[in-house]
């Protein structure tokens, strides 16, 4: 891995997702109402080739196939990692996250930054599919080419 970067980019990918080891619980006398904790991952093909991959664990507070949630992960890629936080929402089929950056190592080291995924229909499995984007900040040195 190499030193940080400074500045700013975005790096765009699709993601397919898979989740496991899940707990769920229902609500007591609250028809269709549970809670579920539960781990995932994932492989990411970047814009420019790169295969990246994420780990998260994460809960969900489901009501008839709708909900809220929020979790942790951390995007690994060739140059670094990028561990994040995020908030989830769906309905059906439809989910859409949003990410804060907390930290990264590598070219992300000291990363900060805001992302996104969006679900796209998956037609090949019972797995996730997305399309996403991470805003990646940090204040890395700057190198020759960059001054």
């Amino acid at each position: 891995m190499g030193a940080a970067y400074a500045g700013e980019r975005t790096l765009e990918f699709q993601l397919l997702v898979k989740y496991f080891d899940a707990r769920t619980l229902n609500a007591p006398h609250i028809e269709d109402q549970t809670i579920t904790q539960s781990k995932g991952f994932g492989v990411a093909v970047l814009k420019d080739g790169r295969i990246g991959t994420v780990d998260f664990i994460f809960d969900v507070d489901n009501h008839k196939d709708a909900g809220t949630g929020s979790g942790y992960g951390a995007y690994t890629f060739d140059d670094g990692t990028i561990t994040e936080r995020f908030t989830l929402g769906f309905s059906g089929q439809d989910a859409r996250v949003e990410y804060k950056i907390l930290s990264g190592t590598g070219a992300y080291a000291g990363a900060t930054g805001s992302g996104t995924l969006e679900s796209l229909p998956n037609p090949y499995t019972s797995d996730r599919f997305y399309k996403g984007m991470l805003h990646v900040v940090t204040p890395g040195e700057k190198t020759a080419e960059d001054r």
